[in-house]
């Protein structure tokens, strides 16, 4: 007789959610051999064997696991994401110090951005308790089209995401929201022509920012900005300040002179190796488990 794993429930605890069973399914590949059959992921993670069976499923479409007859073992996709965390993670080592310094130089909320999809994720926030009114927060979201952040990191890029961007809808947020294609498109142009970006209360209603892009000769991999309500009286002062710290946190990551490395992606296209639509899925994947 065929016994199936029963998944431990505290009594008063509530069931475990999709992304908690995946995660345990994942955790059994831990300390195990490269190669596990469905009842070893069964006995390792305690979960039902049809919901195990359905995760692993799931994981193979999404290349985080590959299947071989009835074995599974770790795919590409867990290489790219953990490529994905160092690259952040490294970018965000070098940039803090420079961060830290723009913020006390000008008195103002300082954010390092990355883009993902049609939106910027707050990798850092430099700032007091007195720019609380900025609605952001490290790992948050806002839509690129709406920031300095999103238009830096956007002007300095392929067409793809901008078309993608404007595809998704250029909704407005405030009156000065920039909501018509063409004129976004304008804005991307004098982004490159200044070097900077500029928010002017285009996001949330008294909020001010500028930005720069992170990048060599290239695409540009991130942005560095500067926000708060009383930036608009500063822009001419801050735009070369907040170019002046892109520009030093390229060179703490590439060296004076020096381009990085081939291998290297801009970040909206995902780390070394990672292509955009298994980016695109595993997002999809987390968002569709109330995880982000």
């Amino acid at each position: 007789m065929t016994t199936h794993a029963v998944e431990p429930v505290e009594a008063g605890a509530p069931p475990l959610s999709l992304l908690e069973k995946a995660a345990k399914v994942l955790s059994a590949f831990e300390s195990a051999g490269p190669r596990l059959t469905l009842t070893e992921v069964v006995q390792r993670s305690g979960i039902r064997r049809s919901s195990a069976h359905r995760i692993l499923d799931q994981l193979v479409q999404l290349r985080w696991l590959e299947r071989e007859g009835r074995d599974y073992r770790l795919g590409m996709g867990m290489l790219e994401l953990g490529a994905m965390a160092s690259h952040h993670n490294r970018l965000r080592r070098a940039a803090l110090p420079h961060l830290h310094a723009l913020h006390e130089s000008t008195g103002h909320l300082v954010h390092l951005t990355v883009l993902d999809g049609s939106e910027v994720v707050y990798l850092e926030r430099i700032g007091g308790s007195d720019d609380s009114v900025v609605p952001s927060r490290t790992g948050g979201r806002q839509p690129a089209y709406c920031t300095a952040s999103g238009k830096a990191i956007l002007a300095f890029g392929d067409s793809g995401p901008v078309e993608q961007v404007i595809r998704d809808g250029l909704r407005a947020r405030t009156p000065r929201t920039i909501t018509r294609p063409e004129s976004f498109r304008r804005e991307l142009a004098m982004t490159r022509e200044r070097g900077v970006a500029f928010d002017h209360e285009e996001g949330y209603r008294g909020v001010f920012c500028v930005a720069a892009p992170l990048r060599g000769v290239g695409r540009a991999v991130a942005a560095i900005s500067v926000s708060g309500h009383g930036v608009h009286r500063e822009m001419e002062r801050l735009g070369p300040a907040v170019r002046g710290c892109a520009r030093a946190v390229w060179q703490s990551m590439f060296g004076p002179g020096r381009q990085p490395e081939k291998r290297a992606q801009p970040v909206d296209a995902g780390p070394v190796g990672l292509s955009q639509p298994s980016m695109d899925n595993m997002m999809a994947w987390l968002r569709f488990s109330d995880w982000m």
